[in-house]
């Protein structure tokens, strides 16, 4: 059972959430919040599995709450819902630690097994919107040969992890990672889950994150 809370400033948003997780046997509704300071406190209380966060909110907007609940360490991930898909404001919701996101309209099986994957600790972004996200992360970085410039991140990595690494920050699928480095796609995943823990990354995107920000991938000429 997922243990859900739900912050919208909207409540006819936060009650159509609440419906369709109600539905689900495999989710529980803990409570609902209408702003970040909201969501903030109530998350310290009721220690959800997930928070499902909107962005756009009066006093305290999403991402600074995102941002707080995921200093304290707890146990809680976010899952951001936001209106656009190249919406400014999700990207820096990522960079403020949330697992992931998906759009307002996503149909109803879309967002519970969003909610599930979060909380099973994997990162809601598909391969597509990946390399979306790499380019609006990347698109201020400068052009270079992808050589790691010596980050403390990477250096417990064999040489087969920082292959996948790459190939992760680049988009790929395990199984285009498989394809292109002649491995079996549990043997992808077997590498890829050694190397989010030995990088600290909580999911995927941060693996992105943490792969451009150490120069172990740049934007390609």
């Amino acid at each position: 059972m997922t243990t859900v809370l739900i912050v919208d400033d909207q409540p006819l948003q936060r009650l159509g959430f609440r419906m369709l997780l109600d539905s689900s046997p495999a989710t529980t509704v803990l409570g609902e919040a209408g702003n970040g300071a909201d969501a903030i406190r109530q998350t310290a209380i009721l220690r959800p599995d997930v928070v499902l966060m909107d962005i756009r909110m009066p006093g305290m907007d999403g991402i600074e709450a995102t941002r707080r609940i995921l200093a304290t360490g707890g146990r809680s991930r976010v899952l951001v819902l936001t209106t656009f898909d190249l919406d400014e404001y999700a990207y820096a919701a990522l960079r403020a630690g949330a697992s992931g996101f998906l759009l307002k309209d996503a149909l109803p099986d879309e967002l519970l097994a969003g909610i599930r994957a979060v909380a099973a600790g994997d990162a809601v972004v598909a391969p597509a919107m990946t390399r979306r996200l790499v380019e609006a992360f990347t698109a201020g970085l400068p052009r270079g040969t992808g050589q790691p410039q010596g980050d403390p991140r990477l250096n417990c990595l064999t040489p087969r992890e920082h292959e996948v690494l790459r190939d992760l920050a680049r988009g790929l699928t395990n199984g285009e990672i498989a394809d292109h480095l002649g491995l079996s796609e549990s043997t992808v995943k077997t590498h890829v889950s050694h190397t989010l823990v030995k990088i600290g990354a909580r999911d995927r995107v941060h693996a992105v994150i943490i792969a451009y920000d150490a120069g172990l991938v740049r934007p390609e000429c």
